[in-house]
């Protein structure tokens, strides 16, 4: 038994160390599907907003090669021609005017001033400042020239100054003014001077509305195809330009990306806002998706674990009980088996001759086949339910009728053994489907534990009831109860309460397993109420017919068990 001991503690140790195992590689495999996932996520969420902040540098270098791809040519010119035509003619080549009509065509510039670098300024009483006639293609001297030209080629002209020609390699440097103008300052590198400043009046409704406007939708889109809204604001006036999102509000708090316009429109930024474009939305349910069902499989995962090593904990618990049951059982078989053959040995040598020796050793032969008969049927019973091959003969009975019967045929012998027996009942009690066979056994096992357990307070208390639609048998007592944290598996196979007086007492750990099935194969159903020290109440439960057949009251006739009913119980019960 040791050894048995010492394997099973081995056992033991290997499931705890295996499901520890098992559990930490579970949850290490899901940390990192978690983490993948996770990442996935953010990878695409990353990429997304990434893809739209180069968008927004593609649309502002867009808007950018609008301003300057009219002047794409000059930078190739030889601004010694202009110069020398400008000194002799007052005028530039015809070359340079022709430049000069493509771009006024445009819608993005209204009009085109000129001022040589040599005037001081534009408001100096000796200024010329120039304006490029679109019906002659020459340059007339303006003297009402607006306020935005005279900013422009001031800007031009002051930040020039801060210029080293020596070290400028382009004939071409532009400023702007904001939103209001463009100005050029054209470079004659071979004398390392500035020539003069031409400058552009920009139309910023044409801007906003026939060039960025579009740009943006072509680029961006609406927010629900994008997944991001796009204001154009004005910092320095603190207005809304553009929004490509319609009416969505702008809200300093929602920026994710600010975007400015290179060396243009310094006071014009592009603000962004992400929502979640379709393609966002897709990656996020299909992570939740995987989310989800990742943690179902987990679940069952753990469960799966968790019900193998139950399971392996039971089987190994009923192992142990079913050795202890072995190991008893043989013991018991022993012990009558021994006893008979003892006492037939002594009649059969002749030994005994005396009329009352005889009769003291036939009714010891006589009781230990009875206890013997016990054991087997116990066994046959159990043997029967594990194998499915026990036979119900249900039908119609008055379990009042049974139940009295019962207890009158036993009443005696109970009352010899020094107990109290009561029996209560509802006048009147529905008919309940049941094999009268099955009954005898229950009550027999039911009677017997409050026999064995019950030494104080030597009462036991049958009582029937009758609820709408069902009927209740309770068996109580007053002995050693039950403690609540194993009431659970007092239904079990060859499980028996561990305690000073379980072990003094005789029984395999069988009587409530057989009871429990029997009462489940006729369609009912047990529990138990107990504290320890205070006794137990078992309570069947069977569903009522709602019609029972007229005049029906069927009885099972005494002479089905030929014993005499003083012994009866003794039959089942040791």
């Amino acid at each position: 038994m040791k050894s048995i001991f010492n394997k099973y503690k081995q056992s033991n140790t290997l499931r705890w160390f295996f499901l520890g195992v098992g559990i930490l590689a579970v949850i290490a495999l899901t940390g990192l599907n978690v983490y993948s996932l996770y990442a996935l996520r953010e990878s695409t969420i990353d990429s997304a907003k990434e893809n739209r902040k180069v968008q927004l540098e593609e649309f502002t270098e867009a808007i950018r090669h609008r301003f300057y791809s009219p002047f794409r040519g000059i930078s190739k010119l030889d601004m010694s021609d202009l110069q020398e035509s400008w000194n002799e003619n007052g005028d530039f080549p015809p070359y340079f005017r022709e430049v000069l009509a493509n771009t006024i065509s445009d819608s993005l510039f209204t009009d085109v001033y000129y001022t040589p670098d040599d005037r001081i300024g534009c408001w100096h009483p000796d200024r010329d400042v120039y304006r490029f006639d679109q019906l002659t293609s020459s340059f007339v001297v303006d003297n009402n020239f607006p306020k935005e030209a005279c900013d422009g080629i001031g800007i031009s002209k002051t930040r020039m100054n801060t210029v080293s020609l020596d070290d400028y390699r382009w004939n071409l440097r532009t400023e702007f003014d904001a939103h209001r103008s463009m100005t050029l300052a054209l470079i004659n590198n071979s004398e390392k001077e500035i020539i003069g400043h031409l400058n552009f009046l920009i139309d910023k409704e044409y801007l906003l509305n026939n060039i960025m406007k579009p740009k943006l939708e072509a680029k961006i889109g609406s927010p629900e195809e994008s997944g991001i809204v796009v204001w154009l604001r004005d910092w320095m006036q603190n207005d809304i330009l553009l929004c490509s999102g319609g009416d969505i509000t702008y809200d300093r708090a929602k920026v994710d990306l600010r975007q400015r316009f290179p060396d243009l429109l310094d006071n014009w930024v592009l603000y962004a806002s992400f929502t979640e474009s379709p393609s966002v939305a897709a990656t996020k349910a299909s992570v939740n998706r995987n989310f989800v069902l990742l943690g179902i499989a987990v679940f069952i995962l753990f469960g799966a674990f968790i019900f193998m090593f139950i399971n392996a904990q039971r089987e190994r618990e009923f192992a142990r009980r079913q050795a202890g049951f072995l190991a008893n059982v043989t013991h018991e078989l022993k012990t009558p088996l021994a006893v008979m053959q003892a006492a037939g040995e002594n009649i059969s040598d002749g030994r005994v001759t005396d009329g009352k020796r005889l009769k003291d050793y036939g009714a010891h032969i006589y009781n230990e086949a009875i206890r013997l008969r016990k054991m087997i049927d116990k066994l046959l019973d159990v043997a029967k339910v594990d194998s499915g091959q026990t036979v119900v003969e249900q039908a119609p009975y008055q379990l009042k009728n049974l139940v009295l019967e019962y207890y009158q045929t036993n009443k005696s012998y109970i009352e010899q053994k020094g107990f109290t027996f009561e029996f209560q009942s509802d006048e009147k009690v529905p008919l309940v489907m049941i094999d009268p066979d099955h009954l005898e056994t229950i009550m027999n096992n039911l009677v017997e534990n409050s026999l064995k357990y019950s030494h104080d307070k030597k009462n036991i208390q049958i009582e029937l009831r009758s609820e709408s639609d069902s009927v209740k048998l309770s068996v109580a007592d007053y002995g050693e109860g039950i403690p609540k944290k194993v009431q659970k598996n007092i239904f079990d196979k060859f499980y028996r309460v561990e305690n000073s007086l379980t072990a003094k007492t005789k029984g395999h750990g069988l009587g409530l397993s057989i009871v429990k099935n029997l009462v489940s194969l006729n369609g009912g159903s047990i529990s138990v109420k107990s504290e320890h020290g205070k006794g137990a109440t078992f309570t069947l439960t069977f569903k009522a017919l709602v019609e029972a057949p007229k005049d029906y009251d069927r009885q099972e006739s005494d002479d089905a068990i030929n014993i005499p009913k003083s012994v009866e119980l003794d039959n089942y019960v040791g």
